[in-house]
């Protein structure tokens, strides 16, 4: 009776797969994504719009590493972007055309379970002009001192805002932190040269830290050694016999 229903729990799984790929998703890869989308539907984990994304913290965690591959089965992937920007001498940096801030933050707020990558979050000062909310407001500080002899009247252009950026902790493609990035619905990515991967929210100046601080890249030239070198038994000893 448990099997039973198990397939018919399969099978149901399978035709509302099948039917979700003739949807606008064209990109989704049936051969790699059919088992996890099946489960996720079931879980209706990535039931939601690109537009409100408010399911796509949920979908993340239920596709886990699949997630930039099999996001597009859910329509839930950000655009491709077609556009680049100049290169910095230690890394590359692109801004992605579609920026998608609230799921970045809600996978930034805490930790990954997988330990995927490590967010971190610092103030930065913005001039309040570019926030729409704060156009029509002027900030004006009076200051007094001490003995009241002086007053000080100034107006602030800035206010400060938190900017996250998110380190993916091992070595990626450029094309790989790229697509990462964006799966994650950044702003924008920094690329370095050693293979660490930025992922940067919205609310961040010249490209988030221009420090590479990924926890196992630059992978250690020793461990390369170690893992790549091979003397093929050079080091055994051989006695040499005269025949």
């Amino acid at each position: 009776m448990l099997l039973m229903l198990q397939v018919r729990i399969m099978m149901f799984a399978g035709v509302i797969f099948t039917i979700y790929l003739v949807s606008p998703s064209e990109a989704c890869n049936e051969a790699i994504c059919a088992s996890i989308v099946s489960k996720c539907m079931l879980l209706k984990s990535c039931k939601c719009e690109l537009n409100t994304c408010s399911c796509c913290k949920d979908c993340f965690l239920c596709l886990s590493f699949l997630y930039d591959e099999c996001c597009s089965c859910f329509d839930l992937c950000p655009k491709p972007n077609i556009t680049s920007n100049p290169l910095s001498k230690k890394s590359h940096v692109e801004d992605f055309d579609e920026a998608f801030p609230e799921l970045f933050q809600a996978l930034t707020d805490e930790p990954d379970v997988h330990k995927r990558w490590s967010s971190f979050t610092y103030p930065v000062d913005l001039p309040i002009k570019i926030f729409n909310h704060y156009q029509d407001k002027n900030f004006k500080y009076t200051m007094q001192s001490i003995d009241g002899r002086y007053n000080y009247s100034t107006r602030f252009d800035v206010t400060t805002v938190n900017c996250t950026v998110a380190f993916i902790v091992e070595c990626n493609s450029w094309d790989k932190c790229k697509k990462y990035c964006q799966s994650m619905g950044a702003t924008s990515y920094r690329w370095f040269h050693d293979g660490c991967c930025e992922c940067i929210g919205d609310t961040c100046i010249n490209y988030g830290v221009n420090e590479s601080r990924c926890l196992n890249c630059p992978v250690k030239m020793k461990k390369i050694v170690e893992d790549e070198y091979d003397d093929y038994g050079q080091d055994e000893d051989y006695e040499v016999t005269d025949d």
